[in-house]
């Protein structure tokens, strides 16, 4: 049996449906957990049940270099003249450029578009950032 292969985290494209966002650098917000609920046991001041209670999501928040192209903000204003959930998904690629691994989120929206630090002396990319909330990880 072969052992799992590790992959490395540098090339990974973003697709939402009607929209070419394409590639970013960092993405943080992968991630989802259960509530705990504690039950205390009845007459056993010492034991406490935990159980597993809804589940929760942060949003995802999306960077890389900024573009020429203003998709990001495009998507951004469209929601707030009208509301459009949308499916989003993530895949890690390979260097070869094939799909290692993917995850995509039910009923998407942006909630946040920060554009990049402006300085006369600062010499590094500009970076354009976009947040996400969404429903939750699609199992597929």
């Amino acid at each position: 049996m072969q052992p799992p292969a590790v992959l490395t985290d540098h090339h990974f494209k973003v697709a939402v449906p009607g929209l070419d966002i394409g590639m970013f650098h960092e993405c943080t917000g992968l991630e989802m957990e259960f509530e705990v609920f504690q039950w205390p046991e009845g007459g056993n001041a010492e034991f406490i049940h935990q159980l597993p209670g809804r589940m929760r999501y942060p949003p995802l928040s999306l960077s890389r270099g900024l573009t020429d192209q203003a998709a990001l903000q495009t998507w951004f204003w469209s929601t707030r003249q009208e509301p459009q959930l949308k499916e989003v998904s993530i895949e890690l690629k390979t260097a070869d450029g094939q799909v290692a691994r993917s995850w995509t989120f039910a009923d998407a929206f942006p909630v946040r578009w920060r554009g990049p630090r402006i300085a006369a002396a600062a010499s590094g990319m500009a970076i354009e950032s976009l947040d996400i909330v969404h429903s939750g990880l699609k199992m597929g």
